[in-house]
């Protein structure tokens, strides 16, 4: 493991344990081209319905909520469904014998060390929206809850535990599902790091044919919508912050000077690759972050908080199974499952090839159970202690009679947090500190969306490759645009409304890809048991794995079709 977190130089088998081969680093890279079917397509449907949105507006606006209506009534059970299975499946695999198995060749050891690997891991998979909704649920949680009475004491307890069941585990497991299946099949296996690789085991070779194109270009309309969301609150939020700070107006010519401002400084970041753009911002980030919320515990009440902190974490595990499989058939509260669960799990699964691909090509040398562990845990925990510190107080303040602070998370949820730090002394400090956590925030998702776009639809040599700077440029823009459209269409409802229907498609390629993943595995398995059964019938001893085991036998072949 490199002490510093950079990348280690890799021998020709992928096993890093010798000399490195930079000419054929440059060979590969030199031989890199764009997948022309998947770029053109994905390209060409993302900038048609942003031109279209920005066109028509109000048909836009009009065709989006017919269609999120359609979804919400007649889907909203599958999502909350889907959600839960996906969740389960990867407990299942982290837990099997598969756990052992390396995101890699059996003596690969991890390109990057714990803090290094972690930062990225979560500042890719969190956006600026952690800082939107870690003041503006709790607050419409306690007072409109989707169940029960509002402003009691079920309602505040509840509330918080509602934007911890949303930014949970449940979501994290989807991340970690397509981060392990693309990790396995691009490092151990040997086929290229894309969504398409998955589904090797079911269909062959047809995944470099129609297929493949079609999962990709899915991936891409997903990941362009679920960034695009990110982005859409993070530029109204910025926008509010610089008008708290500098008294800089709000609106479209702001927003849009943000998206364009943001777009260039996402480029410059991704064109800079994993090493020097990205791992660099993402562990920057990360530190701000936590002196973020240093600041409000330490002013506020801190043994309050470190209090609810510990309730908070009760709570959200007791009432887990409830709340995982609540479709509220009974009482069914529809604009709110829109607003939240609904647009929460398609939000992840939108995001799901992105930051999946994205732990894929950080995570080498990982094992299955190391990978989905710390998937699971490590940003969750800190993101729970995010949510509960920011939310806690804003809910002291709400119960402590401000109910004008309350009005204002709840209907204008982009100004709730600075209007949560101007509560406090030195708000010019931590207002400030906001912006920059909030403009990182923005840029390591966008260049993290960047490379991984231009990694999906281009053919690389090798999963350690990263698509042509040009490509990343053009991703960056793209996301740009449909980030402005979809705001000036009708700001964040109608980026949420769009994600949920966007992330649909997605989720049924996700059931194909736990499947080829499972068949793979299995397949794996087999073959160590057969080789052992051959070595002990002929009385030779099987050659020594790293970790001694059957089941972590290397294979880097491509996976034969039709095999079981």
């Amino acid at each position: 493991m490199s002490r510093t977190g950079e990348h280690r130089p890799h021998t020709e088998d992928g096993s890093g344990d010798g000399a490195p081969v930079e000419a054929n680093r440059v060979a590969a890279v030199q031989d890199n081209g764009i997948n022309r079917a998947a770029f053109i397509g994905a390209s060409v449907i993302i900038l048609a319905i942003a031109g279209w949105a920005m066109a028509t507006p109000e048909g836009a606006a009009h065709t989006i909520g017919v269609l999120v209506g359609w979804v919400s009534e007649g889907l909203g059970w599958y999502y909350i469904l889907a959600a839960t299975i996906f969740l389960v499946f990867v407990i299942y695999l982290a837990a099997s014998k598969h756990g052992k198995v390396t995101l890699g060749p059996a003596k690969s050891t991890p390109d990057y060390n714990i803090f290094a690997w972690a930062s990225m891991l979560f500042a890719a998979g969190i956006g600026v929206d952690l800082m939107f909704f870690s003041v503006a649920e709790p607050v419409t949680q306690y007072l409109d809850p989707p169940q029960g009475s509002p402003e009691t004491l079920d309602a505040a307890r509840n509330a918080v535990v509602w934007t911890l069941f949303h930014y949970g585990v449940t979501g994290w497991a989807m991340y970690a599902l397509m981060g392990m299946a693309l990790g396995y099949f691009a490092f151990r296996r040997g086929l290229p790091l894309a969504v398409r690789s998955a589904l090797y085991p079911l269909i062959g070779k047809r995944v470099h044919g129609r297929a493949g194109h079609a999962v990709d270009i899915a991936a891409s309309l997903g990941t362009v919508f679920g960034i695009a969301t990110s982005l859409g609150i993070g530029v109204v939020q910025l926008n509010f912050g610089l008008h708290f700070l500098f008294d800089i107006p709000q609106g479209t010519a702001a927003q849009a000077g943000l998206v364009a401002l943001t777009v260039v400084m996402a480029t410059v970041s991704a064109v800079a690759g994993v090493d020097r753009g990205i791992r660099r911002l993402s562990q920057l980030n990360v530190v701000l972050a936590i002196v973020l919320m240093g600041f409000i515990l330490f002013s506020d009440d801190p043994l309050f908080l470190l209090n609810g902190i510990v309730l908070n974490i009760g709570d959200y595990v007791s009432n887990f199974a409830d709340m995982t499989l609540n479709t509220f058939a009974y009482d069914r509260p529809t604009e709110w499952l829109n607003s939240w669960t609904l647009f929460f799990w398609a939000w992840w699964i939108a995001w799901a090839p992105f930051v999946g691909l994205f732990l894929a090509r950080i995570s080498r040398g990982r094992t299955i159970r190391q990978f989905v562990s710390a998937t699971l845990v490590i940003p969750f925990l800190f993101t729970l202690v995010f949510l509960s510190v920011f939310g806690n107080s804003a809910l002291s303040l709400v119960r402590g009679g401000n109910a004008e602070f309350g009005e204002t998370a709840m209907n204008a949820p982009e100004e709730g947090f600075y209007t949560l730090l101007a509560q406090y002394p030195g708000v010019t400090f931590s207002a400030g500190l906001a912006t920059v956590v909030g403009l990182l925030f923005y840029v390591t998702s966008a260049d993290s969306g960047a490379l991984v776009l231009g990694n999906l639809t281009s053919r690389l040599a090798s999963p350690t490759t990263d698509a042509r700077p040009w490509v990343r440029v053009f991703w960056s823009i793209a996301i740009g645009l449909i980030t402005l459209a979809m705001l000036l269409v009708g700001g964040v409802p109608t980026l949420q409304n769009a994600t949920i229907i966007m992330g649909l498609p997605f989720s049924f390629v996700m059931f194909l890809v736990a499947w080829g993943l499972h068949k793979a595995l299995n397949r794996e398995a087999a073959d160590a048991r057969r080789f052992l059964g051959t070595a002990s019938a002929s009385g030779q001893g099987r050659p020594e794995t790293e970790c001694g085991k059957a089941g972590d036998a290397e294979h880097t072949e491509p996976v034969p079709a039709g095999r079981d």
